[in-house]
């Protein structure tokens, strides 16, 4: 027994059927989803983030999706913040609350309550390092990174340029490196707290990811980048970089075809899947389920939910 609160979580990489086996844990625990997402907060962002339908939620209660304009920026500090609000109050209302989403970090810094050092910011110092990227390159910049923190470069993809400079602004504030910051963490963890990842064989979970990028371009993701775009929303917002949205900016721009766009997007989210399940694997207490044959989901969903019920058993 534990006075912890009880917390589930499931993760996954994109596209690995996240979605529709949390809705059948949340009916039958009794659950609220918090999104563990950090492109889903955004309002207009719909189809290139695969947000839930109102449909799809089956009634579920769920948080954190469409709470900011995509010229709001959402930070790790401000997904903690609020879900030290939101877990209190559910488990308040007799419900479990459940963590479901592929963005590690976020996941990860509320599982074990990692805290950073408020390092600021220096503006000049951004601007002059995305200048940088712009004459030489995303991957002369990436470089810059693996020279001083070769873990962080491991973990962010070259043109992930925004969070590329990030790394290297903290390391100039502080004189410390992001995975050192990351490595001081206490793995322990504040909640009583039930871990579930979903992993499939990698080369049907990138068959499904292009089929849902083919799903996305017949929704109308084009039109939706061109909304954003005539609203006054512009590529270097921190929204805008997100899968699905700064592969298709060339496009309307005119400085790539649709079919360079679309492979892009296809190869960036297989890269971005990836990195997911490399960050995963280095999370504690996760236990692994195999989802590699979408035909036994009833058997698939029958251990998990086997799972949480002896994790806590005192309660279901």
């Amino acid at each position: 027994m534990t006075d912890k609160p009880k917390l589930l979580v499931l993760i996954g990489p994109t596209a690995v059927g996240k979605t529709k086996l949390s809705i059948e844990l949340a009916k039958a625990f009794s659950c609220e989803i918090i999104s563990g997402d950090s492109m889903q907060v955004y309002r207009g962002m719909d189809i290139g983030t695969a947000k839930i339908s109102k449909t799809e939620m089956e009634g579920v209660p769920h948080h954190l999706i469409d709470i900011h304009e995509p010229d709001e920026p959402f930070s790790v500090s401000e997904f903690q913040e609020r879900c030290d609000t939101l877990i209190p109050e559910i488990a308040a209302r007799g419900n479990l609350p459940f963590i479901v989403g592929g963005t590690g970090l976020y996941v990860e810094s509320l599982c074990y309550r990692y805290e950073f050092a408020d390092s600021g910011a220096d503006e000049a110092f951004r601007t002059e390092q995305a200048l940088f990227a712009e004459t030489h390159g995303t991957q002369a910049l990436h470089d810059k990174l693996r020279d001083i923190d070769p873990e962080s470069a491991q973990r962010l993809h070259p043109n992930d340029t925004r969070r590329v400079i990030r790394a290297l602004e903290i390391y100039k504030l502080t004189g410390e490196t992001l995975s050192e910051q990351l490595a001081r963490q206490k793995k322990t963890t504040p909640y009583d707290l039930c871990l579930i990842g979903l992993t499939m064989d990698r080369q049907m979970l990138y068959n499904r990811i292009e089929e849902r990028i083919d799903q996305m371009m017949e929704q109308g993701l084009i039109e939706e980048v061109q909304k954003l775009r005539s609203l006054g929303y512009t590529r270097d917002m921190v929204s805008m970089q997100g899968l699905g949205y700064k592969e298709i900016w060339p496009y309307l721009d005119g400085s790539a075809t649709l079919e360079e766009a679309v492979y892009l997007l296809k190869r960036d989210t297989r890269h971005f899947a990836k990195r997911q399940l490399s960050w995963f694997r280095h999370m504690h207490d996760i236990q692994w389920m195999d989802v590699s044959e979408p035909e036994n989901f009833s058997a698939n969903y029958e251990k998990i939910h086997g799972i949480i019920t002896g994790r806590f058993s005192s309660e279901f």
